[in-house]
């Protein structure tokens, strides 16, 4: 069986740069790294990850919390988060919490008993989370502003009241909203949102005009009912991601509604169902893969044991237009 030292005489370095290539690769030139994996490949060396895991006293894993592992945002939030482990040497392990704070803790204890070194957090911070946590390290990868550790967000209110002012602008003065569900704090943010552009417009508030939903297609086919049963239905409808705006098309189309021309809708992810939907959706783009990178960058120099410079990072979107909306019908 083929040793460390064989792998350093056959490319001619030390033992250190070997090492260091299968520890810290980003430390390691990409010449010397392509040669040690030639060699590594050639003599068929096989490390022993258990040892160098308790010379080196970490587990090189670290863990995703994701709240719903079939949410195609999530899925490119996580995208972005294992290239930039998968660059460090790190393997990812993905915690389908599915919104359990029991499943949650079985997970965070994995960090606490060193089986992990760190966790990236998908769902927001709220009064009942299990993070932060002592002796824990962890990043928020999609917070919301005043987290009390580490996060990385868009600006969720600022989004929404883009989206909202440019139903206006068309002319919209009836507009209804999908919301999540009310005690998510992404919900809380983007209500604000919609709520501050309607009161800038001097448009007054109609609760009856808010559909719950949570963020599911279904929810969304639900949210339809509940506008097409209205007797002056809204002629515009935000909805907080796009899951639940096609959802919601497919419902009023169902009905006999006209998209864009009865009823116009937004979305909110950019996911990459949007732009192919029958009409393509207007909706705001989240950065999520590079929301996804910039929380796992984070994370890697709490671990290294890097000073934190900047414990939140707000990332921009784009609104992107389609034709899912134009101005209401006189």
């Amino acid at each position: 069986m083929s040793t460390i030292r064989d792998v350093a005489k056959e490319v001619g370095c030390s033992t250190a740069t070997v090492s260091r290539a299968l520890s810290n690769p980003e430390k390691v030139s990409k010449a010397s790294l392509k040669r040690i994996h030639t060699a590594i490949d050639k003599l068929q060396y096989r490390p022993n990850m258990l040892s160098q895991q308790f010379r080196n006293k970490q587990a090189k894993t670290i863990v995703i919390l994701v709240p719903d592992i079939a949410n195609l945002f999530f899925s490119t939030v996580i995208s972005g988060i294992e290239n930039v482990a998968q660059n460090k040497g790190f393997n990812v392990l993905l915690g389908d919490t599915r919104d359990s704070s029991e499943r949650e803790a079985n997970f965070v204890k994995l960090v606490e008993t060193k089986q992990a070194d760190g966790i990236i957090q998908l769902r927001p911070y709220s009064e009942d989370s299990l993070l932060p946590r002592k002796f824990v390290t962890a990043v928020n990868a999609c917070g919301c502003e005043n987290t009390p550790y580490p996060s990385v967000r868009i600006d969720n209110i600022d989004a929404a009241r883009q989206v909202t002012e440019y139903l206006i602008s068309l002319g919209h003065k009836k507009i209804g909203i999908i919301s999540g569900l009310n005690d998510n704090p992404h919900t809380i943010d983007r209500m604000q949102g919609y709520l501050l552009a309607l009161a800038d417009a001097g448009i007054e508030f109609d609760k009856n005009l808010v559909a719950e939903g949570d963020f599911n297609l279904w929810s969304g086919l639900n949210a339809s009912d509940h506008f097409a049963r209205m007797e002056e239905p809204p002629t515009a409808i935000v909805s907080m991601n796009d899951e639940m705006a096609i959802g919601a098309m497919k419902g009023l189309k169902s009905k006999g509604f006209r998209i864009p021309e009865d009823i116009s809708i937004t979305g909110f992810d950019d996911n990459p169902f949007s732009k192919y939907c029958d009409p393509p959706l207007t909706t705001v783009a989240q950065p999520a893969e590079k929301l996804g990178e910039k929380a796992a960058q984070l994370l890697f120099q709490l671990i290294e044991g890097e000073s934190e410079k900047q414990s939140e990072f707000v990332l921009p979107i784009d609104f992107i237009i389609r034709q899912s909306t134009a101005p209401p019908k006189k």
